[in-house]
């Protein structure tokens, strides 16, 4: 496999059936860290959504983790998706069930099924996000930091190559956001996994400066300058 994780060649990308962006052409390799920022409605989460096959590509190519996104259909949906981690701004966890449940879940869904492999990698993944010790927690016991860390353990558990974060500090404070950051940042460096994150929050941006990708009138400007106010 290249290090090729994410290529892009005169994608359209549509919601419904208004062309959101026009000839996207852009490449993400292994272990590279990009940012996605441009204004509410620009088409940011409708380029993460493509990725992730939320969306159909119609026209133009995408290849994401050796995938092609033109030849996705909902049964090969999933198995993309296991090389895939997705973060979201509001942690989506489960709120009935504890944060070993949480994880064990999204194993159990992805298809595994051996239980003392499936305690190994939870343990593995609370380790790697500082939170060995709270696998028993109920999510409303944690505060919106630990949640969202737990949600990034959530997309580590299949070893994936690319993780999607949109808005991944959107409901945090500046502190806590910081965290997250370092977080995501390591993760992208130590293991190799490519990481596009869709942001609103500029002096995130300015802090840990990275490429970056905008999406503004239809279009995708790559190695964007930002503005920070």
């Amino acid at each position: 496999m290249s290090d090729v994780i994410v290529k892009m060649q005169n994608a359209q990308i549509y919601q419904g059936n208004s062309l959101i962006l026009g000839d996207v052409n852009l490449e993400v390799r292994k272990g590279e860290f990009v940012y996605i920022v441009g204004k509410t409605g620009t088409g940011k989460s409708s380029l993460l959504k493509t990725l992730y096959g939320d969306l159909d590509l119609r026209s133009g190519d995408a290849t994401v983790v050796d995938y092609e996104l033109k030849k996705m259909d909902w049964k090969k949906v999933p198995f993309l998706r296991r090389n895939l981690g997705v973060v979201f701004q509001d942690f989506q966890l489960m709120t009935d069930r504890n944060v070993n449940e949480n994880l064990k879940f999204v194993l159990r869904a992805t298809g595994w099924k051996d239980k003392k492999l499936m305690d190994e990698k939870i343990e593995d993944v609370l380790g790697k996000v500082g939170l060995k010790t709270k696998g028993f927690k109920m999510p409303f016991e944690l505060s919106g930091g630990e949640q969202q860390r737990v949600a990034i353990a959530r997309a580590l558990l299949n070893s994936p190559k690319l993780i999607l974060a949109d808005e991944p500090t959107g409901n945090l404070d500046p502190a806590t956001s910081d965290e997250i950051m370092r977080l995501l940042i390591s993760i992208s460096r130590d293991y190799g996994t490519a990481v596009m994150m869709a942001t609103h929050d500029y002096p995130v941006i300015k802090k840990f400066p990275a490429r970056t990708l905008k999406t503004e009138n239809g279009k995708v400007y790559d190695h964007a300058t930002v503005e920070v106010n």
